[in-house]
């Protein structure tokens, strides 16, 4: 029996490692046990914090992370919103640019706002004098004219009889704070009837082209000499107001057609300011190349006219008109 015993304790005491051979095992498991729980950390802490949390709490823990993601994939979107706008914005100034050096028109910047919203660019005796240069009817004529409300626009206008159209012109670009050459301009391209010698009743009656679209019969509330150039004034104020509502805005793209037939296309425009802007409102197309290679002539079935022969006839009196 006790060469037995002792057998069994010699065998254990072969198989079994020295101390320092058992300390140096429970030292390694123990390291991995280490790091198993550093790398499970975040998480088993995320559980413990799940499961100590009530429902608000919970709900806070879901939420605020998923705001978050919603918020940069946002951020993401509008950036590279940004980004494709700003390439589009450079592709129209280059064409716009080209315009410009080849055929002295800018789609974009037809006129500069300084030059359209300055009520003092002339006064009354040198608009008379303008007049009388030009040869036509106009400056020998006069008009009866009645009160009319700026609304808030402009001043209001005190009507008189047989005021001359110089007066008229006058008054009406101080009162709404829009240039002489402006209104003058505007009444030569529409009507040409600065310089028209005997120009017809229709041309006095539609002389600024107010509330006369190329589509359809002119508004007779709009009707005579003076309600067509003091309502333009005011127009053109109203349209500054409420630029908004409106489908061309300043420093922005807007896709302006050629032409009233949606068929012959169109282009975006950088717009560089509120004037121009306003002049696309009153006349909504743009010239083409046929119509801008035409100069003062005629282009194509696809052409328009309007603010390209504004530019011409304000350049031609007045020089550039966008410097």
């Amino acid at each position: 029996m006790t060469e037995r015993r002792t057998s069994r304790q010699a065998t254990r005491q072969r198989t079994r490692k020295p101390s320092s051979q058992r300390g140096q095992v429970r030292g390694r498991l123990g390291n991995r046990k280490r790091k198993r729980n550093r790398r499970h950390g975040p998480i088993n802490a995320l559980k413990r914090s799940w499961r100590k949390a009530n429902w608000p709490t919970r709900i806070k823990m879901v939420l605020i992370p998923t705001v978050a993601v919603v918020v940069v994939v946002a951020l993401v979107a509008g950036l590279v919103r940004f980004t494709n706008w700003r390439a589009q914005v450079r592709a129209a100034e280059a064409a716009q640019l080209e315009l410009t050096r080849t055929y002295d028109f800018n789609p974009g910047n037809i006129i500069s706002d300084g030059q359209f919203f300055n009520g003092s660019a002339m006064s009354q005796a040198e608009v008379q004098s303008f007049l009388d240069a030009q040869g036509g009817s106009l400056a020998a004529m006069t008009f009866d004219t009645s009160n009319e409300s700026g609304e808030g626009l402009c001043t209001d206008y005190t009507g008189s009889k047989g005021e001359s159209a110089a007066a008229i012109i006058d008054q009406s670009a101080r009162a709404c704070k829009v240039s002489q050459k402006v209104l003058l301009t505007v009444m030569q391209k529409e009507q040409h009837l600065v310089t028209a010698v005997n120009p017809s009743n229709y041309q006095l009656m539609a002389a600024m082209g107010l509330n006369c679209p190329d589509t359809a019969d002119c508004d007779p509330t709009y009707a005579g000499f003076f309600r067509q150039v003091y309502g333009a004034a005011k127009r053109y104020r109203y349209y500054l107001e409420h630029e908004e509502q409106y489908g061309y805005m300043a420093h922005s793209l807007n896709y302006i057609q050629y032409h009233p037939n949606a068929a012959c296309g169109g282009a975006q425009v950088y717009i560089e300011n509120k004037a121009t802007a306003l002049l696309y409102i009153y006349t909504p197309y743009q010239p083409n190349i046929s119509a801008l290679a035409a100069g003062n002539g005629t282009g194509d079935s696809c052409s328009s006219y309007g603010n390209r022969n504004f530019a011409l006839i304000y350049t031609g009196w007045f020089g550039s008109p966008r410097s």
